[in-house]
């Protein structure tokens, strides 16, 4: 064994259909749980007759934060279409976490 190289491992057979469709409607289940959070963020701006600054700026940044997460969200479905998607990048996980952060703390705000 000395002095041979080492064998490149191949990687292993991927599930061509459940394993994508799954992790693509676990990305449609967490699209659709921050859009609840946007939706009822709006509707505490519209129940309430004249909302105070603080809260339409917390309405306006967790509709700002939705949109970030729904554009990334849609990119990374997209990419489950090919053959052997992209690995998710570090700072792409990131942010994504930072949204549903986001999303928590200003839907919390929002609420109190």
């Amino acid at each position: 064994m000395a002095g041979s190289l080492p064998r490149e491992r191949p990687y292993p057979a991927r599930d061509p259909g459940l394993q994508p469709e799954r992790t693509r409607l676990a990305w449609r289940r967490t699209t659709l749980s921050c859009t609840l959070v946007a939706i009822l963020a709006g509707r505490q701006v519209v129940q309430h007759h004249g909302p105070g600054p603080m809260v339409v700026v917390a309405v306006a940044l967790v509709l700002l934060v939705w949109l970030a997460f729904l554009a990334a969200a849609h990119l990374r479905m997209r990419a489950m279409g090919t053959g052997r998607p992209p690995v998710l990048s570090a700072r792409t996980a990131l942010a994504l976490a930072g949204c549903v952060c986001a999303l928590a703390v200003l839907g919390a705000a929002i609420l109190l």
